[in-house]
């Protein structure tokens, strides 16, 4: 029993998906860094908060999908590591009183560690980290369920963008800056086409229940033709980005995150029915948001050293 607990604790603790906010943060911290302020306790303080909040939001969702049959939808073949939820409640390996044990547990170790870091240190925070949370808990929960009204992915763009980037930047420096912005808006839209992608084998499930995301309002042919043009747009701004000085020109390192997101694209492309079936076209995604945010985040470190 004690296995199977540690078994869905780490499906709901997924490092996959807590490398989004870590992406974001080492943007915000870079800038952080060359404006003269760093910490490792509190960016460690951060980065433990937003662990928690990953596992509690993977948490709730997963018994918003398994209520709304989503996750019980998806057939065995479309099925992917990346997609059809983390499945504890579809594969019987937490209860429901076990999974929002677990959501309440680390959101409130989350908002604990949030409270030390706006109380102690940054008090802006509490206003960034609300506006974080409300779009945190409404992607899968009531009432706005902004993953089942097609507004799913703007949140993850804002959130995963300048939300987490902004607030580390403040937690580091008592302040803003629209640098912060223009840097980290194209990891957004790099995450946002993750996404996408992964709700490419999650079409047919979504669909069934009225879980209305984009991929399934353009149907998976237009969304494939859609794809590139978020990479597209990701790339333009960090171009604009450098263009404006808000970037030194070594942040186009982060151009590096083209090459698996053109392949991803291409694949996608090509099989929007199957592709995840036979093609790496999701780790490729992942990779290419990876490769973006340590681009522009050395780009950075090393024009300032």
């Amino acid at each position: 029993m004690q296995s199977q607990f540690s078994t869905g604790f780490w499906r709901l603790a997924d490092p996959k998906i807590s490398i989004t906010s870590v992406a974001s943060m080492a943007i915000g911290a870079a800038l952080a860094a060359r404006d003269g302020y760093f910490s490792w306790y509190w960016l460690g303080v951060m980065g433990l908060a937003m662990f928690c909040m990953e596992v509690a939001k993977n948490a709730w969702g997963d018994v918003y999908d398994y209520d709304s049959g989503t996750d019980l939808a998806v057939k065995p073949e479309d099925r992917t590591d990346f997609s059809g939820g983390k499945r504890v409640l579809v594969d019987k390996i937490l209860t429901r009183k076990q999974t929002w044990a677990i959501a309440l547990l680390f959101g409130g170790a989350g908002l604990a560690l949030g409270a030390l870091m706006v109380f102690v240190r940054e008090p802006s925070l509490f206003w960034l980290g609300s506006v974080a949370l409300v779009l945190g808990w409404s992607y899968h929960g009531p009432p706005l369920r902004l993953a089942y009204r097609g507004l799913g992915e703007l949140d993850v763009v804002l959130c995963y963008g300048p939300l987490i980037a902004l607030a580390t930047y403040a937690l580091l420096t008592h302040q803003f800056h629209m640098d912060v912005i223009w840097a980290s808006l194209p990891l957004g839209l790099f995450i946002a086409a993750f996404l996408w992608v992964n709700e490419f084998p999650d079409y047919a499930a979504d669909r069934s229940v009225g879980k209305n995301n984009l991929v399934v309002q353009l149907g998976r042919q237009r969304a494939s033709r859609v794809l590139p043009l978020i990479y597209l747009l990701g790339l333009i701004v960090l171009a604009c980005a450098v263009w404006r000085g808000a970037l030194p020109a070594l942040a186009l390192l982060g151009l590096a995150g083209a090459i698996p997101a053109a392949i991803a694209a291409w694949w996608t492309w090509q099989e929007p029915e199957t592709f995840y079936r036979q093609r790496p076209a999701q780790p490729l995604a992942l990779l290419a948001f990876v490769l973006l945010s340590a681009g522009i985040t050395a780009g950075i470190l090393l024009a300032n050293g």
